[in-house]
């Protein structure tokens, strides 16, 4: 037994040495995504060895497979090599805006700033085993033979596979409420959305915005059965108790680079394996809509050139609801069949509005003047390279970040990245009420964050599992906290921090759990690495405003109000009306002011072209109401943030109210903070 494993050794060696390449390395990195390359670059600068093993054909992971249209949040929190990169890739095509670069050029720039650094890549390279002693992995070895040595390993795979072949522990699905104490956790029947059913019924484009205006939930009751009583395509009979645990996560999905340019599209494929009954729930959400327009079915984000990003949005869309099932620990096979089959569906969904003579010929040639793009992805049949794994295996390390870790304890003494993202989660499955209508689950994108810190302890796993890991992506966080810690640009940045902690345990012949953090996070700063901003050091910026300031978070809503981190809003995120329920939507700031007298009222919204240029603003005072009109799209006069309403005196005795109402708005209607100030008597 010894001389066959000491014969396959060596056969692994002589492979890798006959391939001309070296067999070991300072830093081995498997997964040649975003957070993967960035850990590499960042390692590779610092001057050590550096390879990257991607089980794919292609590198780039979402950002050069599709995802073309980044989430940012609060922009402010983005810096280092993440940034480098996307001005790199905006820089390199004229009229590409900053975030909005197109696949190829994405991938060109990964390439390029790689080549720079000089980091070795090796795509098709497939996990098959480690080798481990004393706590620590040893060498990686691959389904084509080889084997790679490294003295500190990143797991920057979407699915954490390196992390679960180490034996180190993780966890998928969803906790329930109890485990974390987080209201969003666990199992979550949502209920019919008006807000929704109201964008539905809208005829407006909406084409080309690059905001978050997502569409998530059931807008309308539509039954779940067939004529013989079978449960629709896709529709789950569930029944469990709301917030408990399961093992699902949120849909995948395909980002697809589209364009209505004669000489760029080329028209949706029609899949192999189509079948016109998947759509059933979809033909009877159209139904109910006739006048539907296709940018209401998918959400279409404007990039460069001509192009947009092609997303999923509601409750039937790209979106592959209960698809995914048995993927992030299934083997390559699993995957394989499962990765087809989510093309298959997302080819078949667009199939079905461009050619089911049961479509609306309106919305028929509406989607059919929609197509790929010629010159994107030119190796696959100009089709993405990534499945949108939006959530897998996440570590059980050092420190687990939850909801309450995004909301209110947003800073953290191991600081060594920003997020900042609304809390989003797409679907998990659709089910069947107990009246027998479908309901989506475990949707929700209205839940808002501050800018919060990240910190170091949860990017390694136990020091009693493996001492010289580190983990990007499937970092160590609860499903809630990974619904907004997962966009690419936060992943890029924990590459980053990734990568200088592996040269720095190197340096100091420690392991990951042992460096100096002090000394990476100032390492992180020289390189422009966003660590803090005013409000996470300072505390919640609303609590540093003068006077008594009652953020949006605190106000009371009728109607349904989207929150948004678009823009600068005080502590994270505002609230907008969806431009959607006009006259039936209201907020009311309410605050108990410390001495009656006289105050100067302010309103804080985040301005936007698409503002509505006359918001209806009520202050109620010790003299009665005040109605002032506010023009949001033009940007507010005091620190860019507040306008002034007017001063009015207050009485004592009763509490201090603003009411803002989208009554008569000709947009979007925002709301951020109402600040009372002590006027001079």
């Amino acid at each position: 037994m010894k001389y066959l494993r000491r014969t396959l050794a060596a056969l692994a060696v002589s492979v890798a040495l006959r391939a001309g390449e070296p067999t070991s390395y300072d830093v081995v990195v498997y997964g040649g995504t975003p957070a993967g390359l960035v850990a590499a670059i960042a390692a590779a600068r610092e001057g050590r060895r550096v390879i990257v093993l991607e089980p794919s054909r292609w590198i780039g992971g979402m950002v050069t497979g599709g995802l073309s249209s980044t989430d940012t949040g609060r922009e402010a929190t983005i810096g280092g090599i993440t940034r480098e990169f996307f001005m790199r890739a905006a820089a390199a095509k004229p009229g590409t805006p900053l975030w909005r670069a197109e696949p190829g050029v994405n991938l060109a720039t990964f390439n390029a700033m790689l080549a720079e650094a000089g980091v070795t890549c090796r795509t098709t390279a497939l996990l098959q085993s480690v080798r481990q002693a004393d706590r620590r992995i040893q060498t990686i070895l691959t389904t084509d033979g080889r084997s790679y040595d490294g003295r500190v390993f990143v797991d920057a795979s979407y699915e954490g596979d390196l992390l679960a072949k180490a034996d180190v522990r993780s966890t998928v699905g969803r906790e329930s409420r109890e485990q974390y104490g987080e209201p969003l956790a666990g199992f979550q029947p949502m209920p019919l959305r008006p807000h929704e059913a109201e964008v539905m019924a809208s005829t407006c484009p909406c084409v080309g915005g690059n905001g978050p205006h997502y569409i998530h939930g059931t807008p309308v009751r539509i039954a779940a059965r067939d004529a013989a009583g079978g449960l629709l395509a896709g529709v789950n009979a569930v029944r469990t108790t709301p917030g408990s645990a399961d093992p699902l996560v949120q849909s995948y999905n395909f980002r697809l680079c589209v364009t209505q340019q004669p000489e760029l599209r080329v028209p949706f494929p029609k899949p192999a394996r189509y079948a016109a009954a998947r759509y059933e729930l979809l033909r009877r959400l159209i139904q109910s809509y006739p006048r539907v327009r296709f940018a209401r079915l998918v959400h279409l984000a404007k990039i460069a050139n001509g192009k947009y990003d092609l997303n999923a949005q509601g409750l039937f869309s790209t979106d592959y609801a209960g698809g995914n099932v048995g993927y992030v620990e299934g083997d390559a096979a699993t995957r394989a069949r499962i990765w087809q089959d989510h093309r298959d569906y997302v080819q078949g969904f667009l199939w079905f509005l461009g050619h089911d003579e049961r479509v609306p010929a309106a919305l028929r040639e509406e989607t059919n003047a929609w197509g790929l793009c010629r010159d994107e992805f030119t190796d696959h049949d100009g089709w993405p390279y990534a499945l949108y794994v939006r959530t897998a295996r996440r570590m059980l390390g050092e420190r687990v970040l939850t909801q309450h870790d995004l909301q209110q304890n947003i800073t953290k003494p191991d600081t060594v990245a920003m997020g900042s993202f609304v809390i989003d989660c797409h679907i998990v499955q659709r089910i069947v009420t107990e009246d027998g209508f479908v309901t989506d689950e475990g949707s929700f994108a209205d839940a808002p964050v501050r800018p919060y810190q990240i910190p170091y302890s949860s990017l390694v796993p136990r020091a009693s599992e493996c001492r010289n890991l580190l983990v990007p992506v499937c970092l160590s966080m609860s499903h809630v906290a990974s619904c907004s810690i997962r966009m690419e640009p936060v992943y890029m940045a924990l590459g980053h921090a990734c990568g200088v902690a592996a040269t720095q345990a190197l340096k100091a012949n420690c392991a990951v759990q042992e460096i100096d953090v002090a000394a990476l996070q100032a390492r992180l700063r020289e390189q422009k690495q966003v660590l803090e901003l005013p409000e996470t050091t300072k505390g919640p910026a609303s609590a540093r405003f003068p006077g008594i300031v009652v953020d949006d978070g605190a106000a009371d809503y009728t109607g349904t109000w989207i929150a948004s981190g678009y823009g600068n809003p005080i502590d994270g995120a505002s609230r907008h009306d969806g431009n959607a329920g006009r006259g039936t939507k209201s907020v009311r700031f309410s605050a108990k002011l410390p001495q009656p007298g006289n105050y100067e009222v302010r309103f804080a919204y985040v301005p936007a072209p698409n503002r509505a240029a006359a918001v209806s603003v009520t202050v109620v005072h010790a003299g009665g109401r005040s109605v002032v009109t506010v023009n949001q799209r033009e940007t507010p006069a005091h620190d860019g943030l507040f306008v002034s309403l007017g001063t009015y005196r207050f009485a004592g005795d009763a509490p201090a109210v603003v009411e803002i109402t989208n009554e008569g708005a000709d947009g979007y209607v925002s709301v951020d903070a109402v600040q009372w100030l002590p006027a001079r008597e």
